[in-house]
């Protein structure tokens, strides 16, 4: 071996103190390569999702990796977990569907408000104020929130594909014998085994193998090539507006951004820490001070570059799953986005029937925080299945939680127990209720 290549070990194990962790070079870059290939979709998903709300679909894409990367890095050598970062899904459908589609903002007010959620959330996160937070909120609607993001973005799949449509009293199946249709069922079907053999990768392999299915179909149009330069950010980078800056409206979009934010990173990182066996005695987060800044600012970078805000990935688990224990999985999984940018002319021809099957997939890998639910104590219980319900329901992430929380708050006050309800979550309860009516 050579000495370069020792003195890059050494370095290596120093920044990231891979011992002291038990773990290794190979184990830590295979865990960050399997990351990558399990929230890659995410290149191809939130593209298709913002231009919805009439973002250049090429630009989205490139900022998509780029705020990837940024985040990553971040939360490799400054929180040194293994966790990656990307455009959130769930957050990227409230940007969507809620923010520009159902409120009526356009793009450039929603991405100005996930701008200033970012800056906020540095000042939040200086004072300590995101980990209160973080600590006051019941498990059980932590858990339920997970659940309800889940059926969530699996609706938002069901309908982009045609599956299910709006008709009948208020649903009905769609036109099953559509090209869109019969090739997401086809895609759903490769994933399914795919994830039923446990195979790396599973929802980008799906993609891929549908749209290539899709060409001879018609829906999948044929790429002009498959490396090139990535897509110009000049349609969607620094797009703001901040003519509304100071109106009731940009106080609302950003407090629900903030709010939805806060409960999407809070959920992922006591998923995945969990799972890594990263909490302590009392169910902390070591460092979550750092983890949370990460987020922060590649929101902040996310929203300049122009696209929705950035958060922890829950399929940061599969790297931890494959013994990723340090900052050097998240800086592996770093370097595979920044490859993937000479991949443009691929990830942009995906069609939504190829990426309705993942975001499917995507809401059954969030149910599975519902096996950690009480359902015997109804004052738990009730709240939890508020939250999930009313997601998807209401076509909203953050009205679902807010039935939840203030349900919860006033179903522990009226048997007698409100004492088990946290400060935190009476004044949250109240702002809650505040916003509804004024």
């Amino acid at each position: 071996m050579s000495s370069k290549a020792v003195s890059n070990e050494g370095f290596l194990e120093r920044r990231f103190k891979l011992s002291e962790h038990n773990t290794d070079i190979k184990t830590e870059i295979i865990a960050g390569v399997t990351t990558f290939m399990t929230m890659a979709y995410i290149l191809v998903v939130n593209p298709l999702t913002l231009a919805d709300a009439g973002m250049d679909k090429g630009g989205v894409f490139t900022a998509t990796a780029l705020s990837a990367v940024i985040a990553t890095l971040i939360m490799a050598f400054y929180a040194n977990y293994p966790f990656a970062l990307a455009p959130g899904m769930g957050l990227n459908a409230f940007f969507a569907y809620t923010v520009v589609i159902k409120m009526g903002y356009s793009w450039e007010t929603a991405l100005t408000a996930v701008f200033l959620e970012g800056v906020i959330f540095i000042l939040l996160s200086l004072i300590k104020a995101r980990e209160a937070i973080f600590e006051a909120i019941p498990t059980n609607l932590k858990n339920a929130v997970s659940v309800g993001i889940g059926l969530f973005i699996a609706f938002i799949g069901l309908s982009s594909a045609g599956i299910v449509q709006q008709g009948g009293a208020i649903l009905e199946l769609g036109n099953l014998k559509s090209p869109s249709a019969v090739l997401a069922i086809i895609g759903l079907v490769i994933m399914g085994v795919l994830l039923a053999k446990k195979v790396k990768g599973a929802l980008l392999i799906g993609i891929i193998t549908t749209t290539l299915i899709g060409i001879p179909m018609g829906v999948t149009p044929i790429p002009e090539g498959i490396i090139g330069l990535p897509p110009s950010l000049t349609n969607v980078a620094f797009k703001f507006d901040w003519t509304k800056v100071f109106t009731g409206e940009m106080l609302i979009v950003v407090f629900t951004f903030l709010f939805v934010d806060i409960f999407d990173t809070v959920g992922t990182l006591v998923g995945v820490a969990s799972k890594a066996d990263m909490l302590d005695e009392e169910g902390k987060l070591p460092k979550v001070s750092h983890a949370l800044l990460a987020d922060a600012v590649g929101t902040i970078a996310g929203a300049c570059l122009g696209t929705s805000t950035v958060t922890t990935y829950v399929e940061s688990a599969s790297g931890v799953a494959e013994g990723g224990r340090t900052g050097l999985t998240a800086l592996s999984t770093a370097c595979m986005f920044a490859l993937a940018l000479l991949f443009a002319p691929i990830f942009i021809i995906v069609p939504k029937a190829a990426t309705a099957p993942a975001l499917i997939m995507v809401g059954l890998f969030m149910m599975s925080p519902i096996k950690k639910i009480d359902l015997e104590d109804f004052t738990e219980a009730i709240p939890a299945f508020l939250t999930i319900i009313m997601m998807p329901l209401a076509y909203s992430i953050a009205e679902g939680i807010v039935f939840g929380m203030v349900s919860y708050v006033l179903l522990k006050v009226l048997i007698g127990k409100w004492k088990d309800v946290s400060f935190v979550m009476y004044i949250l309860s109240i702002l809650f209720v505040v916003k509804q009516f004024f």
